[in-house]
């Protein structure tokens, strides 16, 4: 059973492309940690990673917490997050169960941080923010992350990519019925959202930018793993075919074969208890 305020087209939107998932989308920068740690002014005992994906954004607090719990509804996200955490030799202090954000099952005031990466907008936000603030200790920091896409690269590609995203979409608002279509919150209402919510004492945003190396493969890959795209191409038909390799062709022409230092802006939308 799922619970209210959730909606089960945003967990089928990121099903059966765990392994591409994981593969090209950047891992959380390691700044999130040591931002959040310095307005939290401790060691976080737990953390807790809300959306969790594949663990891109969970791992990164192996070292920088006592322990991390990564919460994530979607069976085969969770699994790829199980799958690597075997390959490390299922250290301790870090674990991934399934849940939902607004129903968490954890202990009230038993958590220090709580995260969503690239997440809080597929979240029913009132309820999330109510279920945070229940589960935080008190100053306990509440952050919702995201990057910008695509990548910082070049114009035209990057004018290709946002049409790319956009063809999807209307192919999605054309083939699928609105009860079966993702719902996204707004990005930009986050901050507003934390404030209005009543849970935090102080919130802000922050923005950083961070690099990444990425060679063609990877830019294609990384616009690829977009949910829109996905959910097209798992609808069948062919209809993007076309536009990915017009697009593939100007990435690849691009990059030359290079691998380029590659800028990713993010902002973080933060509530301290």
């Amino acid at each position: 059973m799922i619970p209210e305020g959730n909606h089960q087209s945003n967990i089928v939107r990121f099903k059966g492309f765990q392994n591409e998932y994981d593969r090209y989308r950047p891992q959380a920068p390691r700044l999130v940690t040591e931002l959040l740690t310095g307005y939290l002014k401790r060691r976080p005992a737990l953390v807790v990673d809300l959306g969790c994906g594949t663990g891109l954004s969970t791992f990164l607090w192996l070292a920088a917490a006592d322990s991390v719990i990564g919460i994530e509804p979607g069976d085969d996200m969770r699994g790829k997050a199980l799958e690597k955490w075997k390959a490390l030799g299922s250290p301790e202090g870090i674990s991934f169960i399934p849940g939902y954000s607004n129903s968490l099952g954890l202990p009230p005031e038993s958590a220090d941080i709580v995260t969503c990466s690239q997440s809080f907008h597929w979240m029913e936000p009132v309820s999330t923010l109510k279920e945070a603030g229940r589960v935080l200790k008190a100053r306990g920091i509440f952050a919702a992350y995201d990057c910008d896409w695509p990548p910082v690269l070049e114009p035209s590609i990057e004018t290709l990519y946002h049409e790319l995203i956009e063809q999807a979409e209307a192919i999605i608002g054309r083939r699928l019925p609105a009860e079966e279509r993702a719902f996204k919150w707004n990005k930009d209402e986050h901050l507003r959202r934390i404030k209005d919510s009543g849970e935090f004492a102080f919130a802000r945003e922050v923005v950083f930018h961070n690099t990444e190396r990425c060679d063609a493969e990877r830019y294609v890959g990384l616009t690829l793993s977009q949910g829109g795209v996905q959910t097209v191409l798992r609808l069948g038909g062919g209809e993007l075919d076309e536009t990915i390799a017009v697009y593939r062709e100007e990435v690849e022409r691009y990059f030359d074969g290079r691998t380029l230092e590659t800028l990713l802006s993010y902002r973080i939308k933060l509530g301290i208890k």
